[in-house]
């Protein structure tokens, strides 16, 4: 990283010079604030957003910008925040006046009165968002570094600007905040801040759930999410956001017998899932997919620990713990349910001799989405043995080829039964009846079973033999 005081390299953008140049029009002081800067020093990409301070109207300075730029873009403005944004080269560039805020108990919106650029800064989560660069034309790129940002940037060290008792009170969104960008950063929290996220946990319920969401999706797109959750666990806030969660932590003995902990086992998943997929559904199934563990974890004398049916229980989980989060309850949902449903399905099947029929089963009910269950279920093998680690890989492998097979073959992947519903009622002379249902679903079960192939004139064969079955009579004209 950079010794230097000045980071005019970090301001080549022409943005920086146009704002310089809008500011010095007002007679303001202006300075690029926060991400951007820490994202610079860290050499971590092109930031798409840059925040601007003003000393004065941040408004003013945003109208001014814009109409230095051309095509003169809109100005949206914030007025309840004093703030204002506009979109110019491909950034979201916002723009806020220096401000000082103190807060009351029952909420984390400040009173917010016109203060010192040390005041902003003073109001910043951490220490490495508090980086300023002058951006006058005579300091133009000078850093403004009031509490140590560039030595807990090369610490690896998230410190709050002030007392993080305070801080954390404030605004508990911090909390979160500090959590996530050491799950994105590979950052250590400071001790006395871990301490104060713990000892102003419960002040995370003032807190809006988009908000709480928000941070977990951040969290869980980062390269190893267990390090965010295992912050979350040790600080008390997970127990408080995902109750469902902690629920599977522990290792139980009866008569010498044990369960693995089935909270630790889901993050090695999720690291797992990780590796091979951005996808944030899929990391929330990998998440998500054993919380049906706790409710249904019993012990028998003769077989041990059992957890039967813990994935129809999770999936229904599934749908009451986005509810209680305010999360979509859409497709999104729908696949997560969808996988955790199913997640031990390919398991079962690589552990025996890999049949067609059990294949054709599991290509039918999983869809499109059979690729992503098989994704999970190789992030589900856990085991530190070598040899059991290699052999449950290799089955999984005999799996894949087998889908590959049986769906080259037999095309079963959403496939309708090739007689309609329609095309059974004509042929019997049929009304809406219970017996379309079950011609249908035996064709079905035919060709999942392999004993008729997925073709037209093989499954209207099989109807009419399972019609004369139901003493159905032939429409003859």
């Amino acid at each position: 990283m950079p010794k230097i005081n000045n980071y005019t390299s970090a301001l080549k953008h022409p943005i920086f010079k146009i704002i310089s140049q809008a500011a010095e029009n007002l007679r303001l002081e202006s300075y690029v604030i926060g991400g951007f800067v820490r994202d610079y020093l860290l050499e971590r990409g092109e930031p798409k957003d840059i925040d601007i301070v003003a000393i004065g109207s941040g408004i003013e300075l945003a109208e001014e910008v814009s109409k230095l730029l051309p095509h003169n873009p809109k100005v949206q403005i914030f007025k309840t925040y004093g703030t204002a944004m506009l979109r110019a080269f491909d950034l979201e560039i916002e723009f806020v006046g220096a401000r000082k805020e103190s807060y009351t108990e029952d909420s984390r919106n400040p009173v917010v009165e016109n203060g010192s650029l040390e005041d902003d800064q003073k109001r910043r989560d951490f220490s490495i968002n508090a980086l300023a660069l002058n951006l006058g034309s005579t300091n133009f790129g000078e850093l403004v570094d009031p509490f140590n940002g560039i030595e807990h940037l090369d610490k690896k060290l998230i410190k709050t600007p002030l007392d993080p008792d305070i801080t954390y009170s404030d605004d508990p969104l911090r909390m979160l905040r500090a959590i996530r960008f050491a799950s994105q950063l590979h950052f250590k929290i400071e001790p006395k801040s871990l301490k104060a996220i713990f000892k102003n946990k419960d002040r995370i319920q003032i807190i809006s759930k988009e908000r709480i969401v928000d941070e977990l999706n951040k969290i869980l797109l980062s390269e190893k999410p267990s390090v965010g959750f295992a912050l979350l666990h040790k600080t008390g806030l997970l127990e408080l956001i995902l109750p469902q969660l902690t629920a599977l932590e522990g290792i139980e003995e009866i008569e010498g017998q044990k369960h693995k902990d089935n909270f630790w086992h889901t993050l090695e998943v999720v690291d797992n899932i990780a590796k091979n997929t951005d996808d944030l559904w899929l990391r929330w199934a990998a998440l998500l997919h054993d919380i049906g563990k706790a409710p249904t974890k019993k012990f028998h004398k003769k077989i041990g620990w059992t957890f039967h049916g813990h994935e129809f229980v999770g999936s229904k989980m599934v749908y009451k713990l986005f509810k209680q989060l305010k999360m979509p309850l859409n497709e999104k949902m729908k696949l997560v349910q969808k996988l955790v449903l199913m997640s031990s399905r390919p398991i079962v099947i690589s552990d025996k001799n890999v049949t067609d029929s059990a294949v054709r089963r599991l290509v039918f009910d999983a869809g499109d989405d059979i690729e992503n269950l098989m994704t999970l279920c190789e992030a589900d093998i856990t085991t530190k043995n070598p040899k059991r680690f290699k052999k449950y890989h290799n089955n999984f492998k005999k799996v894949r080829e087998k889908i590959k097979e049986v769906e080259e073959k037999d095309h079963i992947r959403n496939f309708q039964p090739p007689v309609s519903g329609e095309e059974i009622m004509e042929f019997f002379n049929l009304k809406p009846s219970r017996e379309i249902g079950i011609i249908k679903e035996a064709i079905k079960e035919a060709i999942l079973e392999g004993e008729i192939p997925n073709e037209y004139e093989s499954a209207k064969a099989y109807m009419i033999k399972k019609g004369k079955k139901l003493g159905l009579k032939a429409n003859v004209e």
